[in-house]
């Protein structure tokens, strides 16, 4: 019984302290920033953080994840998601004179299939590239080869 009450009180210390912390889709929201716009796919909050130190926190929370990637923009950091994770990206804006912008955006089919598209147009623009450098080439060799020929009869 004594076990029972002491594994209670640890579970009523523990369990508040996880579910304190705020997130969005499953992406860590950084703390005390002013929401200011949120819907089910998006949301933008408001921070009186540095991007320095916004970076260094989205940095910490999700340094145990593979596939997410961080990249630098003249504006904004950009951090993607190339999982599986409801969220796909999180934009953390350059501070201007009320703070740093983040927003968090909802992976959707939209860009899944459009990158896809995107990716098989590309196979095909560059077969074609290849496919008119064969031509072109073909129609030169075969060019120099009459001519030799005609020269050598």
């Amino acid at each position: 019984m004594k076990k029972n009450i002491c594994l209670f009180i640890v579970l009523l210390f523990v369990l508040p302290l996880s579910s304190n912390a705020e997130d969005f889709l499953g992406a860590p929201l950084v703390p005390g920033g002013t929401i200011i716009q949120k819907t089910e796919k998006r949301l933008e909050l408001k921070t009186g953080l540095s991007h320095a130190e916004a970076l260094a926190f989205y940095k910490e929370a999700l340094k145990g994840f593979k596939d997410i990637k961080f990249r630098e923009w003249e504006d904004a950091t950009y951090v993607e998601d190339n999982g599986k994770l409801t969220w796909h990206s999180i934009t953390i804006s350059r501070e201007d004179k009320e703070g740093t912008t983040i927003v968090v955006m909802k992976d959707s089919w939209t860009w899944i299939i459009g990158t896809l598209v995107l990716r098989y147009i590309g196979v095909f623009v560059v077969l074609l590239f290849l496919l008119l450098g064969m031509i072109v080439s073909g129609a030169i060799i075969s060019r120099s080869v009459k001519r030799r020929e005609a020269k050598e009869g």
